[in-house]
This record gives C-alpha cells, structure tokens and sequence, in this order.
C-alpha cells in the first residue's frame, strides 16, 4: 500500500497562489498516474489535475484549465500541482491520488475511482 503524502496547503486570498507537493517514501512514484483530487463542503471528489507516468500527459477540467498546473520530479519522487488565480471556490481539502492504470489519461479518466492508493489531504481555503 502505497502511503502518500501531500503538503503546502494553506489560506490565501482570492487570486493568491499555492504549490502543493505529494511524495512517497519507499515507492517508485515514477511507475504511477498521480491525480489531484478536491473534495468541499458537498462532499463530491472532484479531479482537478492528472498526470502520466512520465509527464508527457496531463488533464484537467474546465473548472481549473489555466490556472492550475500539475508537474512531476520523478528524481524527488513528487508531483506538484501550482495553483494560481486561486478563487473562493477552489476552497477544499486536496488529495493525491496513485494508480498504475495508464489507461487513465489515455481515456481521459480523471476520477476518483480509477485511482487505489490516496493520501490523508491537505486544506486549502480561498476567502478575503
């Protein structure tokens, strides 16, 4: 079972920015689509980023296309999703997510239950 492990959460103002960092010990996260994944009030979980193995892939809803970026360091066993323009709706706990499936960019499947192996979240919140 893989133990991920997410960071960098945090309050900012609307149109503020946050980095956030997910990395595992002891894993090759190399071998793995990485997804971020929101859940708010509502309870939904809700992609907002994936990427592939290798990073030449990547996806994202309407939602989010142009102010989020997710990237990887397969050297530093890490991915990173930079958010910009951040706005009150973006509020929520963020979540990495890991699965061997590379399917899941191909189909364009960044969902929360084509991914096994989850992080405990990190708290964003967006207010003035």
């Amino acid at each position: 079972q893989l133990q991920l492990v997410e960071s960098g959460g945090g309050s900012v103002q609307p149109g503020g920015s946050l980095k956030l960092s997910c990395t595992v010990s002891e894993f090759n996260l190399g071998s793995q689509v990485v997804g971020w994944f929101r859940q708010g009030p509502g309870g939904k979980r809700e992609g907002v980023a994936c990427i592939s193995s290798s990073g030449d892939m990547t996806d994202y809803p309407d939602s989010v296309a142009g102010r989020f970026t997710i990237s990887r360091d397969n050297a530093k066993n890490t991915v990173y999703l930079q958010m910009n323009n951040l706005r009150p709706d973006d509020t929520g706990t963020y979540y990495c997510a890991a699965d061997s499936a590379h399917i899941i960019l191909i189909l364009r499947q960044c969902i929360a239950p084509r991914f096994r192996h989850w992080g405990q979240g990190t708290q964003v919140t967006v207010a003035a």
